[in-house]
């Protein structure tokens, strides 16, 4: 492709893309990809000559576009993925177009993004610095890697020298709610804990987890020649959106010598609701805290952040560096320093486009906004007898369930999927079948929420009534 032809189709695709988003919402929030669309996608054969670029837009506007993920529509209220910021889809553009290894170096791309990682600190009002990396998941693994080796020093060895086995790592002890992501058990997997060295602690009624409960098992475990070292608490679970008290959770670590995680990754920006605010206050004492600017900010995918109060546990974790690769004098240490990535891609730019055109006030405004359409869909479920809520909603998440028993809840999402109107995923919670729905999209309404309940209804009188 010359630039003449980059330019031809590049104002095609732009069409193309608006025409879509603006579309959208006119359309089922989600649709099965039928199987003979599957086999043309999946089964294609590696070409042996290149084809015209605009054969591939029409592939696009044919097989891709209209099968999407779900999360672009106002009555998708799956999972925790918000519809794309148009400032961000045009500023990944530019930032692919730019292609530069976000590794390190003197290139526009690394200040913005020190920019932004202090931008989102900023608004969370976290005192610490970070890194971009992919999603929650990757924080995670990064947090609690810096987690384990300050530990494993205090303990009088090196876990990046020695290793991390023996039998001083056979009783490192990492504490969570059983409420917790998945992607930390999988963080205790890949850093040698395993199950027996990750503690989950039942969550209480309302989701949280019982900071009693948690000292209790500090001491207990304390006393059985185990070591504790690092609590990961939620601000925001994802199952059911609660905030696990963290002011007390951040003083037991502070007395305990315990490094405390926060996953942010669903609910960090809540902290923007001023009722809401409250329930973060100790948020600034946590040794680590992972964000996720594309879920609630809308920033494409992927986006995220690990903050910490001190970025040179992160250096002491991570850092080695090449000779090719060493800051020349007066520069700053390079982000793959302080990460498990060298090559690094330019998240930053969609990021600050997508904050710099949003603004504080407007994202607080957004957020406010989903929380009160979780308590609307709430208000709608007591009102009606054949449903309840299973945890009364603390952030954007609302978790509930039909009255007439888990196989009737476990068939719901597909029978809604049937329906079409609104899209719904299930969990569990308490060992209950519940529904689930999360609300991340700025465009979704009151009306949208007012179809949930019917819908469900609908779905329902259909599975016990064929």
């Amino acid at each position: 492709m010359n630039i003449d032809e980059f330019r031809l189709h590049g104002h095609a695709m732009v069409e193309l893309v608006a025409d879509y988003l603006d579309q959208l919402p006119q359309g089922p929030p989600w649709r099965p990809v039928p199987p003979e669309v599957r086999a043309e996608l999946a089964d294609q054969q590696l070409p042996v000559e290149g084809r015209p670029f605009g054969e591939l837009i029409d592939v696009s506007a044919n097989l891709v576009m209209p099968y999407p993920f779900g999360n672009g529509h106002p009555r998708f209220f799956a999972w925790g993925n918000s519809p794309p910021a148009l400032e961000g889809v045009l500023a990944d553009l530019l930032a692919a177009a730019m292609n530069p290894s976000c590794a390190g170096g003197d290139h526009a791309a690394v200040y913005l993004e020190r920019c932004t990682v202090r931008w989102l600190a900023e608004l969370i009002g976290y005192p610490g610095d970070g890194v971009l990396v992919s999603g929650g998941a990757a924080g995670a693994l990064t947090a609690l890697t810096a987690a384990r080796h300050r530990a494993s020093v205090r303990q009088g060895w090196n876990d990046r020298t020695d290793g991390f086995t023996g039998e001083a790592a056979g009783r490192f002890r990492l504490y969570a709610s059983a409420e917790t992501h998945s992607c930390q058990r999988k963080a205790a997997h890949l850093l040698g804990l395993g199950d027996r060295g990750l503690r989950l602690l039942p969550a209480d009624p309302d989701g949280r987890l019982d900071a009693t409960a948690l000292a209790a098992a500090v001491r207990e475990d304390r006393a059985a020649g185990l070591l504790p070292f690092c609590v990961v608490a939620n601000a925001g679970a994802v199952s059911t959106g609660a905030v696990d008290p963290i002011a007390d959770i951040a003083q037991l670590c502070d007395d305990e010598g315990l490094w405390l995680h926060l996953d942010g990754s669903l609910g960090g920006f809540g902290v923007l609701d001023p009722r809401r605010a409250p329930l973060y206050q100790g948020m600034e004492r946590a040794d680590s805290i992972v964000v996720d600017p594309h879920k609630w900010l809308g920033v494409p995918v992927d986006c995220a952040a690990v903050l910490t109060l001190d970025l040179d546990d992160l250096r002491d974790a991570f850092s080695l560096v090449p000779p090719y690769l060493r800051a020349s004098s007066g520069e700053d240490p390079w982000f793959s320093e302080y990460v498990f990535d060298q090559t690094r891609p330019f998240r930053a730019l969609k990021l600050w486009a997508t904050v710099a055109g949003t603004g504080r006030t407007e994202i607080a405004r957004r957020i406010t906004a989903t929380i009160d359409l979780a308590a609307r869909l709430a208000d709608r479920i007591d009102a009606e007898p054949d449903l309840d809520v299973v945890v009364s909603p603390t952030l954007n998440v609302v978790t509930f369930r039909h009255r007439a028993g888990d196989d009737i809840n476990r068939a719901l999402p597909s029978a809604l999927d049937r329906l079409g109107d609104v899209f719904l995923r299930g969990t569990v919670v308490n060992g209950q079948e519940v529904l689930r729905a999360c609300f991340m999209h700025p465009g979704t309404t009151p009306d949208d929420v007012d179809r949930i309940v019917p819908a469900v209804l609908a779905a329902a009188a259909q599975l016990t009534h064929p």
